[in-house]
């Protein structure tokens, strides 16, 4: 792997196909970089755009608002909001999956869980009602 200007990388991806590499220090402004991916695919350019804390997330492509993002070759979160190739994504502009049922992401989120026991609580109300237990 090549090294930046006799420099230690910068920031790795795990595989060439993710969509962000992680920083293994600080990046600054400005800074153009070659990120290489530990499967050895092609090196992705990349001018840092903002600040990106050592062990966060920069952006490989352009990310659009919505877009399924992927890391270790996996997806791993969903964008909620645009972030250009080089910018910092982290919890401001990305959600996990984890909690992700693909609505808006503006939208209220609850999980099939609560719902079903939203459900069961207003039937029991309503059997209560009717003179039940």
């Amino acid at each position: 792997m090549q090294k930046e200007a006799g420099v230690a990388h910068r920031a790795l991806a795990h595989k060439s196909t993710d969509d962000v590499a992680v920083a293994v220090s600080d990046l600054q402004p400005g800074e153009t970089l070659t990120i290489e991916a530990l499967d050895g695919g092609k090196p992705h350019k990349v001018k840092v755009l903002e600040a990106v804390p050592l062990g966060h997330k920069i952006a490989l492509r352009d990310l659009p608002e919505g877009h399924v993002v992927v890391e270790y070759g996996e997806k791993i979160g969903r964008m909620t909001r645009a972030v250009k190739k080089g910018g910092y994504v982290h919890v401001h502009n990305i959600r996990t999956l984890r909690w992700d049922y693909g609505d808006t992401p503006s939208a209220k989120r609850e999980t099939p869980d609560a719902k079903s026991k939203a459900k069961a609580t207003a039937s029991q109300k309503a059997g209560a009602k009717k003179g039940g237990r």
